[in-house]
């Protein structure tokens, strides 16, 4: 009997790279996801294909070795091993994977990825998903990938809301909706530069984490400020302030290029290109080193305001061909155990 999981990625609106210092961060789910449709096996071989990155198949073991760096196989590696510590090995399942979410640019498609695999072999296994006891081990188990990431990708992913932003807090995690102003809206621009979490921007990613647990002034200097921008934002949403939301979504990326150094030259252009435009907001997002840069805007004001960004910025820049979402509008959506 087939089934079908569905993960959505995220948009981070302000809290970067605190979430592994256990501050509390406010990202939202939105309307791209990763679908895996997958029909259970009696043995333990688990194999998925992709139509972007090929098959892969392997026997579920307890221990399993990495494929390449870089090859997509390893995220659903990551789901089996995590899947595996927690609840024992069992049943695999063939599957096919599809998705909206661009590769590569901030918006959690691997973290997404990963969580409809181990939700798939739970449900394989007939094991009800609970929220508290997948994030003891989702955060963990994509470390398998070389990510040293935190645990807000994999809480939005599992447990986004319509219409809301989530306050997530951490040891223990904790999820608190808040609603959106139903006048303002939310869009991502790309920068152009990808930003290969498995690649040299891992090992980047790594080392400002690094940097911040072993106190490095510059790092603590963001995380403290950011924390506190976190509080301020849900304050200014709570009063439907969008121009002071968007002050601290600059001032976010400020810090994020002057103290934590995660910006580049093309995301520093597009964020004055958002603001040029009219965006009250915007910043870099995710890891950082490239992808996608957020805004903020009056939802009455979006369309106009992104043809604008499209014929001031994008139109002159020929390589945007090779990244068919540059722009694009995103909404608060459910998470994935709000739809199964």
């Amino acid at each position: 009997m087939p089934y079908s999981v569905s993960v959505p990625g995220r948009v981070n609106l302000i809290g970067e790279h605190i979430d592994y210092l256990g501050y509390a961060v406010l990202p939202m789910a939105i309307q791209r996801r990763i679908t895996l449709d997958f029909t259970p096996r009696l043995d333990r071989t688990i194999s998925v294909r992709s139509e972007a990155y090929g098959t892969r198949t392997f026997d579920w073991q307890p221990e399993l070795l990495p494929y390449a760096q870089g090859d997509f196989g390893n995220y659903i590696k990551a789901a089996a091993l995590a899947v595996g510590q927690r609840w024992g090995v069992g049943p695999g399942f063939e599957g096919v994977v599809t998705g909206t979410i661009p590769a590569a640019a901030g918006l959690s498609s691997s973290s997404a990825l990963v969580t409809a695999v181990t939700l798939a072999l739970l449900q394989v296994q007939g094991i009800e998903p609970d929220f508290e006891a997948l994030m003891e081990v989702l955060p963990e188990g994509e470390r398998y990938v070389g990510t040293r990431g935190g645990g807000m990708d994999h809480a939005v992913c599992l447990a986004g809301r319509a219409g809301c932003a989530l306050r997530i807090g951490f040891e223990p995690v904790t999820v608190a909706p808040e609603p959106v102003p139903e006048t303002w809206a939310f869009f991502v621009a790309h920068s152009l530069q990808r930003a290969e979490k498995s690649g040299a921007a891992r090992a980047a990613y790594n080392h400002k984490r690094a940097l911040a647990q072993a106190g490095d002034p510059a790092a603590l200097r963001h995380a403290w400020s950011e924390r506190d921008r976190v509080g301020q934002a849900i304050e200014a949403m709570r009063r439907a302030d969008i121009g002071r939301f968007g002050e601290l979504l600059h001032a976010s990326h400020a810090s994020l290029r002057d103290d934590l150094e995660v910006s580049c030259e093309k995301a520093d252009a597009l964020v004055m290109a958002c603001r040029a435009a009219g965006a009250p907001g915007a910043r870099i997002m995710g890891a950082g080193f490239g992808g996608y840069v957020l805004g903020v805007c009056e939802r009455r004001h979006r369309d106009e305001m992104l043809a604008r960004l499209e014929h001031d910025h994008f139109r002159r820049l020929p390589e945007r061909e090779a990244f068919p979402d540059y722009l694009l509008a995103v909404e608060a959506s459910d998470g994935a155990l709000q739809l199964l």
